[in-house]
């Protein structure tokens, strides 16, 4: 079909050799920006900058992968809970070096806080579970580290909250993982949009999946080299250890994660398909829709015949978790009064052919979470000062949109958001204030 360009899907190449790319070279087709300005890889040169590690499982490595291949940056250090992938971290920077001829030392750690102690370390790249998302971003600003944080930014609304506040006093850089946002095609949609080449738009389905469920999974024994206190950190729920929560890797043989770590899918360890997705289909509809540091008033839950959640705005636009296909595509679909368009990963349809993104734009180099754009402009952004694509303003409100809709699903009611006050209006009986935030277990602070 000349409207529809499909590419790999984040599913076919979860089983590719995709974690062992750190020697791929693909710098001549990539491009970023910081406050709009654009330029190649290949120009990006300036001070080194020395980054850390914190969290060394699957997503972790693609985003090694990724920086290692940005011209001026040194891995100088990483830290994980788990021996084991502290192994496989210090074996794939280390052989990268030597196949560059580059003699480096390695250093690994447990503790995130030693890792943030060493001066000799400008940035850190955080890949954690959600819940330990702020507490260390907050510790890192405050060691004098810039920050390139995966998504969802927080794992509560009061903790991105702090981490906003935090950035602006100690002048941080701090750059969220929405490597959608360095995308030509959702730029491209998000231009169109923007643009008005739609008309009034009214209507978006965002679809990404399910909420969260209640953690049901059957304790095991926890691997002699991972230190289970630290994973949970300071949640107040210690959930019995699971396989499938740090999925296991070996070394001798070779063998990396086979899937996803489950803690993303349930309530007390993650936000579900609403937080894991939504932070980056939700944050392209509220980019399209100008809603960017804003928000939706009114979140209504599944239920009461509805089985999506949906987000309606001061303006009258309503964004639903709807998909708006058969195939079940995570993605978006604008609705206006002049057309729609639909966009993914590697993927766009619209009413109109003329609505259809360069063919430059739609290209397959590789697996998604490989391409380095968004990566480079963080780079960028640290020797510049300026603020990245996906500030920690813009992070903080697609993640709040996000857990709204848990919110709002979990009191099995709709709510009601005053965006700029970060407040619940009518909130009569408290129990939607009380998920802004939860007590950490001693001895864990946020700030």
């Amino acid at each position: 079909m000349n409207d529809q360009k499909k590419l790999l899907s984040r599913r076919r190449f979860l089983g590719s050799a995709a974690l062992g790319m750190a020697g791929m070279v693909i710098l001549p087709s990539v491009a970023s920006s910081c406050k709009g300005k654009t330029k190649a890889v290949a120009a990006t040169t300036g001070p080194e900058v020395r980054l850390g590690f914190i969290g060394m499982g699957q997503q972790s490595m693609f985003l090694l992968s990724g920086f290692l291949q940005v011209p001026g940056v040194k891995v100088m250090a990483g830290c994980d809970v788990y021996g084991i992938k502290r192994k496989r971290f210090e074996k794939r920077v280390t052989e990268f070096y030597k196949k560059s001829g580059i003699d480096a030392k390695i250093d690994t750690y447990e503790k995130y806080q030693d890792l943030l102690a060493r001066p000799d370390i400008d940035a850190v790249v955080i890949a954690v579970p959600d819940h330990n998302h702020a507490m260390i971003a907050i510790a890192a600003c405050k060691a004098g580290k810039d920050v390139y944080l995966e998504k969802p930014m927080t794992f509560t609304i009061r903790e991105g909250q702090e981490l906003r506040k935090v950035v602006r006093e100690t002048n941080r850089v701090l750059a969220v993982g929405s490597q959608q946002r360095s995308d030509p095609g959702f730029q491209h949609a998000v231009k169109l949009v923007q643009s008005g080449a739609l008309g009034t738009v009214t209507k978006v389905n965002a679809y990404v999946g399910a909420p969260p469920t209640p953690y049901n999974l059957p304790e095991e024994q926890v691997p002699a080299d991972l230190n289970w206190d630290l994973w949970l950190g300071p949640l107040t729920v210690k959930v019995p250890f699971n396989n499938q929560l740090d999925p296991p890797i070996s070394l001798d043989p070779e063998k990396n994660e086979e899937f996803w770590g489950a803690w993303r899918w349930y309530k007390e360890t993650g936000g579900g398909f609403t937080t894991d997705w939504g932070a980056h289909m939700f944050d392209i509809a509220q980019w399209g829709l100008g809603m960017d540091k804003n928000g939706p008033v009114e979140i209504s839950p599944i239920g009461d015949g509805t089985e999506f959640i949906s987000w309606k705005y001061a303006n009258g636009v309503v964004m639903t978790s709807e998909p708006f296909d058969s195939q079940l595509t995570k993605g978006v679909k604008f609705w206006g009064d002049k057309g729609w368009i639909e966009v993914a990963r590697g993927y766009f349809k619209a009413s109109d052919p003329s609505f259809n993104p360069p063919d430059s734009e739609s290209r397959d180099d590789g697996p998604y979470e490989t391409k380095i754009p968004h990566q480079v402009n963080f780079i960028e952004c640290v020797r510049s000062r300026q603020d990245p694509v996906a500030p920690v303003e813009i992070g903080h409100s697609s993640c709040t949109v996000c857990n709204l809709g848990n919110i709002a699903c979990d009191l099995k009611r709709t709510i009601k958001w005053d965006p700029a006050a970060e407040t619940f209006v009518d909130d009569t009986d408290g129990e939607a204030t009380k998920r802004l935030q939860y007590e950490y277990r001693s001895p864990w602070k946020l700030v």
